[in-house]
């Protein structure tokens, strides 16, 4: 098939005659229930496909760079290089693994605010020229390692939700840009555009009208000192719902039209990382203790429960804030999972928290849900499981490698990517498709996880 090469280094379950995601779930779980029961996640890439054709649909004036610290996976960064975006790199490792799959390094933007002295000189090396730069240590590097680098010049968002207490200012502020500017003038490195810092919890479109309007503030600034500037990256904060793409895009394209006609030749980029993955991925992790550690009553007087008390239980799971649910650490909220058993509609729910294996206090995955009584063993499944979940564990806690991932695509999803024209010799050279098939033995008690 076209695409496909001789050599894969990894293999796609094909979905076909009516196989559907839940199946596969199903059927690794079954086959984890014969053996260790280790987490494992499944990724349906294309689910990545259809973001893109959203993206497409509502932002289409707008180039997505792809934020790779997001989901490193080898298969989302061959299937977003397919389908032509371009990708935000952190750090050298990135970088390698981006060029790895033949990103042109014109499409590579190497935006590591402290960056590392080899680590510039690398990208120096291999022709990476678009570096990130908000402060005058980074310029006064990258003009000794990277003379021809083209910079763009991070600038801060005064716009931030002020609730958000966690959030770091990144970026110059709109004063100091013009004395970064003047000072990369004299060290004869180039600036060609700038990118704005937008938290991702800003959910509202007004920041991305203030980032645009401040953005025009610095190129007024930097062509006066003689710079040709002709990049504007909005940043990030896309949560992937349709209401927002809207929003943003009208208020978006709104400014770009009076700050940026298309007569000014400038080219408008964004930055979605968990818009493109997160949905992609389902996370399954087995419950590996319980505790029951409250009872609810309303007669706190009595030592001993009535009849009608109602338990809350506390439940350890394979995978914690340390490994697969790191994001929590930011303060990320993880949804509640669904349960992957035989529950009637009728079945009592009960207050519960879930827990990682560490018994560390921060190790809290979600600290309040309803759920109904779990046994040791069984499953539960989180979906929305793509984005800053696939690293290399915190710690140690258990001795069980990071989850393995199982990559799926359907048959109409596989088609649509070559009919659309979208994919070419070049890309996808890594995949091997293989017909997904279910296990024969799989018991038929298995209950299918919720789309």
């Amino acid at each position: 098939m076209k695409g496909i090469a001789d050599e894969p280094q990894y293999s796609v379950g094909l979905l076909e005659g009516g196989t559907v995601l839940c199946d596969v779930i199903d059927n690794h779980i079954y086959e984890q229930t014969l053996s260790e029961k280790n987490a494992f996640f499944v990724a349906d890439l294309g689910v990545i496909m259809r973001q893109h054709v959203r993206w497409r649909t509502h932002m289409a004036q707008i180039r997505p760079y792809y934020t790779v610290r997001c989901n490193s996976s080898p298969a989302v960064i061959e299937v977003l290089a397919a389908l032509g975006t371009g990708f935000i790199c952190t750090n050298k490792s990135e970088l390698e693994l981006v060029q790895s799959h033949g990103i042109p390094s014109e499409d590579i933007i190497y935006s590591g605010i402290c960056k590392q002295v080899s680590q510039i000189k690398y990208a120096a090396k291999n022709g990476i020229d678009l570096l990130v730069c908000d402060n005058e240590a980074e310029l006064r590097k990258i003009s000794r390692c990277h003379p021809n680098a083209k910079l763009l010049l991070q600038v801060s968002t005064e716009a931030s939700s002020p609730d958000d207490e966690i959030s770091m200012a990144f970026g110059c502020s709109l004063k100091d840009c013009r004395h970064l500017l003047e000072r990369a003038k004299e060290l004869g490195v180039q600036v060609v555009g700038v990118r704005s810092h937008i938290s991702g919890s800003c959910e509202g479109d007004q920041v991305y009208v203030h980032a645009i309007s401040d953005a025009r503030c610095v190129f007024n600034m930097g062509e006066e000192i003689g710079f040709n500037m002709k990049i504007l990256d909005i940043g990030s904060g896309f949560s992937g719902s349709e209401t927002q793409l809207e929003l943003i895009n009208s208020a978006v394209m709104s400014m770009v039209d009076l700050y940026f006609p298309p007569s000014t030749g400038v080219s408008i980029i964004a930055e979605p990382g968990s818009f493109f993955v997160s949905p992609a991925f389902t996370l399954a992790v087995n419950v590996i203790s319980k505790e029951v550690v409250a009872r609810d009553r309303q007669d706190q007087a009595h030592d001993d429960p009535s009849p009608n008390d109602e338990p809350e239980f506390q439940y350890y799971m394979s995978e914690g804030v340390y490994g697969s649910f790191a994001s929590k650490l930011s303060e990320t909220l993880i949804a509640a999972p669904s349960v992957h058993k035989n529950t009637g509609l009728d079945a009592p729910v009960y207050s519960s928290s879930l827990w990682g294996p560490s018994g560390d206090d921060l190790d809290q995955v979600v600290e309040h849900c309803l759920l109904p009584e779990l046994n040791i063993g069984d499953w539960l499944m989180f979906s929305h499981a793509g984005a800053y979940s696939l690293g290399q564990p915190l710690c140690t806690a258990t001795d069980s490698p990071p989850p393995p991932v199982y990559y799926v695509i359907s048959s109409r999803d596989w088609f649509e990517m070559q009919d659309t024209g979208v994919t070419h010799e070049a890309t996808l050279k890594n995949f091997s498709l293989v017909p997904y098939f279910l296990n024969s033995c799989q018991t038929e008690a298995a209950l299918s996880v919720p789309a």
